[in-house]
């Protein structure tokens, strides 16, 4: 069974009320019920963490090593700076798929570069929820590519 990993960074766990016109009005509690649902029919167990510590992150990312296949992961404002979950990413041997709710291109110049963007696999942002949604879709794909 194909094991995935959900992580997610600071102050996503205010969304659904934190600049909605943003993030949007779903909690991070919707959006994993969403993915928990659509997982558990295509075969795949899910699990998920918040954190607003970078430390944790990092334990999270280090101890995914050899027990999750993927790993779904919304660095937020960690994206931009933290070369500590980078490098966590780059040795865990996992492969992740970065997401964002909002499209980080189109925003704050600050907000344009991710750090974590050269060890992961892919970028999906722009979609609101439905980022989270495409990155699980990709990962089943791979799934049923590889049965």
């Amino acid at each position: 069974m194909t094991k995935i990993l959900v992580l997610n960074g600071p102050n996503l766990n205010l969304l659904g009320t934190r600049e909605p016109e943003i993030y949007g009005r779903l909690t991070l509690d919707d959006i994993n019920e969403r993915m928990r649902l659509r997982a558990e029919a295509a075969g795949a167990s899910i699990a998920f963490a918040q954190s607003n510590h970078e430390g944790a992150l990092v334990d999270a990312i280090q101890a995914a090593r050899g027990k999750a296949d993927y790993i779904i992961l919304n660095a937020a404002a960690f994206t931009h700076y933290s070369i500590a979950i980078r490098d966590a990413i780059a040795a865990a041997g996992v492969p992740v798929i970065e997401v964002h709710l909002s499209n980080i291109h189109r925003r704050e110049e600050f907000r344009h570069t991710s750090v974590i963007a050269p060890v992961v696999q892919g970028q999906i942002c722009g979609f609101g929820a439905e980022s989270y949604m495409a990155a699980l879709a990709v990962i089943i794909c791979r799934m049923e590519e590889h049965q």
